[in-house]
């Protein structure tokens, strides 16, 4: 039996500058319909930077939680733009770090249920400094954690993040033995 759901009808109910929201009806597997309500979201780049043994990681307010989170640097992809280019341009925005090699991690589905927004996630080992570039309303401080530092974090709740999570595991499994 197949349970793919297929799209009758859209609608647009939003249309943000970071994301747009749609209302889908759909026919189910077993010919019935349903709404699906959509978050169309361009994706994100992420890049775990791993500097002399030591993680970046940025600090950053985040309003809809109401806390400050360890993240690693990531932001959203640029209209038309590879997530490898993003996720340099975002390492160099977020630490002031420029690298030229960068190695995938991971791709992630973040919340399967209500957006379509993929997060690439990537690793970093060889970076110059040459100065941080924050967007226009960003505020963050950068700071280094060893990996058995980031590890106790993630154990005891101070990293939620889950790209964080699961490029900190992924980088775990493929370069750190």
């Amino acid at each position: 039996m197949s349970f793919t759901e297929k799209k009758l009808s859209s609608s647009r109910v939003f249309d943000g500058r970071i994301f747009k929201v749609e209302r889908d009806e759909v026919e189910l597997p077993d010919g019935s319909h349903s709404f699906r309500e959509c978050v169309r979201h361009s994706g994100g780049a992420a890049v775990l930077f791993n500097r002399d043994g030591k993680i970046a990681l940025v600090r950053q307010f985040r309003y809809l939680y109401g806390e400050e989170l360890y993240e690693i640097p990531a932001g959203k992809l640029n209209e038309g733009e590879r997530a490898d280019v993003s996720a340099l341009r975002e390492l160099e925005e977020e630490t002031g770090f420029r690298a030229k090699k960068i190695i995938p991690l991971a791709e992630i589905y973040p919340t399967p249920g209500y957006t379509d927004e993929i997060i690439h996630i990537f690793y970093v080992d060889e970076a110059q400094f040459c100065g941080q570039n924050l967007d226009e309303g960003e505020f963050l401080n950068v700071e280094f954690f060893s990996v058995g530092e980031v590890g106790a974090m993630i154990d005891d709740g101070r990293i939620k993040d889950a790209k964080t999570i699961i490029g900190f595991y992924r980088f775990k499994e493929k370069f750190f033995r």
